[in-house]
């Protein structure tokens, strides 16, 4: 039997795509730990640049990967709750910072879905394309649930999702450096807000309390911004 015939048989059951993705992140984590934690090395995009290289070459559409893949696609959900558990250790401190994290968020949460969508209008975006920008920020499956009630394309938002993500975990580092910032507490809460689910996990690999703040920016952000973007997208798009 030839391999193009052994993948076609594969293609047909719908573990094939949980199965990939399982083996492609467990490889990419590998090379990242080999590579000392470099941010470069982001075990997300390895594994994101595994797969499409190998839907591509087979020529399989995303559709019979996702039907095998949703499954993970699921366990967002409960994943973004559970983050709270960490963050239950940090409640002393949570409440010495409340009213500057509250600051932070209103401000980070607007800058990130405007700015978005104020460069994509000057470099000539559709509609459709600006309100799939606004949610870029927020983890993946709030995101989407944004785009698809303010009108716009919930699987480009996933795109831009991931790549929001990707890029704030491997640049957080070189910022904060620049800037000289070193509280794991800002630092997390930045990444979180910036960098939704991938930026939080990063957090986590420097620190508990790094991370904890992440996972409470990245839920309040999604919150946020699920609120907010409904009622000022239509205005400003008007």
């Amino acid at each position: 039997m030839s391999a193009s015939a052994i993948w076609v048989y594969l293609a047909a059951s719908p573990l094939l795509g949980l199965t990939l993705t399982l083996l492609a992140y467990l490889a990419a984590s590998a090379v990242h730990q080999r590579c000392g934690g470099h941010p470069l090395a982001n075990p997300v995009l390895l594994a994101v640049a595994t797969l499409v290289g190998l839907l591509w070459l087979t020529d399989t559409p995303y559709r019979t990967y996702f039907d095998g893949a949703q499954f993970v696609h699921f366990l967002l959900g409960p994943a973004t709750v559970a983050l709270a558990i960490p963050l239950h250790a940090q409640l002393p401190r949570l409440r010495r910072m409340a009213l500057p994290l509250l600051l932070a968020l209103v401000i980070g949460s607007l800058t990130a879905a405007l700015s978005a969508v104020a460069i994509g209008a000057l470099l000539g975006a559709s509609r459709a394309t600006l309100l799939s920008l606004a949610p870029k920020s927020v983890t993946t499956p709030i995101a989407m649930g944004i785009a698809e009630r303010i009108g716009g394309l919930p699987s480009l938002t996933a795109v831009l999702v991931i790549l929001t993500g990707v890029l704030g975990a491997i640049l957080a580092r070189y910022i904060y450096r620049a800037l000289h910032i070193d509280d794991d507490a800002q630092r997390g809460f930045a990444l979180g807000i910036a960098a939704h689910g991938i930026g939080t996990a990063r957090a986590f690999q420097e620190s508990e309390q790094m991370g904890a703040f992440a996972a409470l920016a990245m839920g309040l952000n999604g919150l946020l911004t699920a609120v907010l973007l409904p009622l000022l997208l239509p205005l400003l798009l008007a």
